[in-house]
Parts: C-alpha cells; sequence; structure tokens
C-alpha cells in the first residue's frame, strides 16, 4: 500500500475520531447512531496511522506533498 494522506490530512482524522469517541464515550452520542459513529472513529483512526485511504483510490486523489526529484 502506497501512502496517500499528507500530514494534515491526518491529523484532521485524528481529531475527528478523538471528538466522535469522546461523545461516545460521554454518552452525548447513543444508540445505533453512537455506534456507528463509533466505528467510524475506528475507521478514521486506523486510516490515518497508517498513512493509507482505500476511498482515495477510485478517485485517483492523493494529500501527500509531491516528492523532489
Amino acid at each position: 500500500m502506497k501512502k496517500n494522506m499528507g500530514t494534515s490530512d491526518r491529523i484532521v482524522r485524528v481529531i475527528v475520531a478523538l471528538v466522535l469517541a469522546v461523545l461516545f464515550y460521554n454518552g452525548t452520542i447513543s444508540g445505533t447512531l453512537g455506534i456507528a459513529l463509533a466505528v467510524f472513529a475506528g475507521i478514521l483512526l486506523f486510516t490515518s496511522l497508517i498513512g493509507f485511504c482505500p476511498l482515495y483510490l477510485p478517485f485517483g486523489l492523493s494529500t501527500c506533498k509531491a516528492k523532489k526529484q
């Protein structure tokens, strides 16, 4: 897997995942929506840790900086 996420993209994903996790843990969001958002937070955290987003592939997106040659 080639990395296709830049640093700012990864930081935003981690922040959103942490906010969702805290809201779920505090009980602000609960039920089916809470579980779905907790799973989504886990996916965001996982993809930011590995630096690869499979949804970027079909669209040819990459938020990585271009390498100098």
